[in-house]
């Protein structure tokens, strides 16, 4: 586990530490746990948290209770339960997961979306239907009321399938060439539509009609792209852009109310908003970052080693989950943002036991030493290979390395030194056996 503080948040990576192999005996686990510190400090919430290559989504039921993510290579979809703390199921597909959702509150539907132009239907028993789209489908929403599922892609038209028919219905025409991401809201049921063109679409689903229309270049700099749609109520509309940009909306505005720059120029991929604190998270391959909506001032950055591909939040928490281009799917906690979910609420605990102020340094088996403790080690001829390290005035070298050259210089070092221990040792035993001076004896004057 390792514990950052950018801007004084604190937030523990839960996923970073070294793992045993699992072919170990326990004895040799056991040895391994006791000489190295990094396997100490590990935190291993859920068993097989990883994927074989890369992770691409990964999303939470709305029960809670499983976590399911998509990853390659090979293509497949893992499921987590939480109640376990362990892997419930796996299956392979034949083509790499876009996007997926789950219809249920549980795993026993979704929905998947390939690559290969064919969306596939699972329930509980494993695949059940696969159909093929018309165009490379890019996201998908599925409006529960009339069992429609809207797909946008690299085309102008909103494909909808209707669920209880079986069959496709009518497309939405859009004013723009190709359509990146969707959402329905979940209080008026508006479908919003993200395009290529920096516009806006909203579409009421019951009389097909196109209800809005923002274009959102007239309030940023330059042409871009819209990569990614999220509500946080009825009013409230984050729109994430292809140039890092996160636009805040009340949708009554045409004008965002907050602008916030990643300042990396990476499209946006992931929104999610805290309605306890009333923050914005805004994820791109580079970094995440949680900021306030009203002003937009940063409260606190997460930025991992690999990129990140989607972002998800536990509801209701301060647990947050990364899938990346890396096997491991990265877990982080953060106490200020909301509190450790009911089945791993010993986190707050174990949180605290396990942090250690003192951290090894990077170089604790080396030694540093200037030129002229080179010079009086008899090494200076060694500038200028690999075994020795240049760092500032000086060199990093080999502990062992410097107490052999130590040794060799000085031999009898070691026999004054142990002489000196021994000497004042006898000296503290003589001063606790003398009297002291000036001592006053104590007696009763009464007798």
């Amino acid at each position: 586990m390792q514990v950052s503080a950018p801007n004084d948040i604190k937030i523990y990576n839960l996923s970073a530490g070294k793992s045993l192999p699992e072919w170990l005996s326990e004895r040799r686990r056991r040895s391994l746990v006791k000489r190295d510190i990094d396997l100490q400090r590990r935190i291993e919430l859920i068993q097989d948290f990883t994927m074989p290559g890369v992770s691409h989504r990964i999303k939470v039921s709305r029960d809670g209770q499983y976590i399911l993510a998509t990853g390659t290579y090979q293509p497949r979809v893992r499921c987590y339960d939480v109640s376990q703390l362990s892997l419930k199921f796996e299956r392979c597909m034949n083509s790499q997961v876009i996007q997926f959702d789950l219809l249920n509150d549980d795993y026993t539907k979704m929905i998947f979306m390939h690559d290969d132009r064919y969306i596939e239907f699972h329930n509980k028993g494993g695949s059940h239907y696969q159909c093929r789209i018309p165009c490379f489908g890019r996201d998908m929403a599925y409006h529960y009321p009339s069992c429609d599922l809207y797909i946008v892609g690299v085309s102008n038209e909103i494909y909808r399938l209707n669920l209880e028919l079986g069959r496709f219905m009518a497309p939405l025409k859009t004013n723009s060439r190709a359509t990146n991401c969707c959402q329905i809201n979940p209080e008026h049921q508006f479908l919003t539509i993200g395009t290529e063109d920096g516009t806006v679409e909203v579409w009421d689903p019951r009389s097909r009609n196109r209800e809005g229309l923002l274009d959102t270049n007239l309030s940023a700099d330059g042409h871009h792209e819209i990569t990614a749609v999220k509500y946080r109520d009825g009013l409230n509309l984050a729109l994430g852009t292809s140039t890092g940009k996160v636009l805040v909306y009340d949708i009554r505005n045409q004008r965002p109310y907050v602008t916030k720059d990643h300042e990396y120029g990476e499209p946006i991929k992931s929104l999610e908003f805290n309605h306890d604190q009333d923050y914005v998270l805004s994820a791109d391959s580079k970094i995440m970052k949680i900021w306030q909506r009203q002003t937009g001032k940063l409260f606190t950055y997460i930025q991992p080693e690999t990129d990140i591909n989607s972002l998800c939040t536990y509801p209701n928490s301060g647990l947050l989950f990364f899938a990346t281009e890396a096997p491991n799917m990265l877990v982080y906690y953060i106490p200020e943002l909301g509190p450790a979910p009911r089945w791993c609420g010993f986190l707050d605990n174990l949180t605290e036991e396990l942090e250690e102020d003192q951290q090894p340094t990077v170089y604790e088996d080396y030694k540093f030493v200037t030129v002229q403790d080179l010079e009086s080690l008899g090494l200076s001829h060694l500038i200028g290979t690999n075994l020795l390290r240049a760092y500032m005035h000086g060199f990093f070298i080999d502990i062992r390395l410097y107490h052999r050259a130590k040794a060799i210089i000085e031999p009898f070092a070691f026999n004054e030194y142990r002489k000196q221990r021994i000497n004042q040792q006898l000296d503290k035993e003589r001063e606790s056996r003398a009297f002291k001076k000036n001592e006053v004896v104590k007696a009763l004057y009464t007798l």
